[in-house]
């Protein structure tokens, strides 16, 4: 196994499922009035949730909390309007909260570097002069220089 580089990412399940669990006890949530058609429900109800979590002040592992700075900055934050109930959109912020966090945190697989197969690189050479071929047909005669 090569050694890890400082910089490189990878969080465990174990580690990603305390984040998630963090978060959930430690986000926060704002109510405002959502935009869009709704009449006088959505002029006079403050069914807008957006989602946050401040990352300076919660209890997340120190690399966990970089990762999400770097991608989000101080605060993560999630907003549905979608529903009519506030109910309804806190559970939907909170769910794209965590998400969002999950994705942030989850390991990236590398890539392995490959090269084209032998047979690979002759069908596209075959298929470029075909296609050469094939114009070079098109041009009126005594066109070629």
């Amino acid at each position: 196994m090569e050694p890890r580089k400082p910089g490189e990412r990878e969080v465990s399940v174990n580690t990603l499922r305390r984040a998630l669990e963090i978060a959930r006890a430690e986000m926060g949530y704002r109510a405002s009035r959502s935009s869009g058609p709704g009449g006088q429900h959505a002029q006079k109800n403050e069914t807008r949730i957006e989602a946050f979590l401040e990352l300076d002040s919660c209890s997340l592992d120190e690399p966990a909390k970089i990762l999400l700075r770097e991608r989000f900055g101080r605060t993560v934050r999630a907003v549905s309007q979608d529903e009519r109930s506030q109910l309804r959109n806190r559970e939907l912020a909170r769910e794209r909260l965590l998400e969002k966090i999950r994705l942030a945190l989850e390991p990236v697989a590398k890539r392995t570097a490959t090269k084209p197969s032998r047979s690979a690189i002759l069908r596209r050479l075959t298929a470029k002069r075909h296609r050469s071929l094939a114009k070079r047909r098109r041009r009126p005669p005594g066109a070629e220089e």
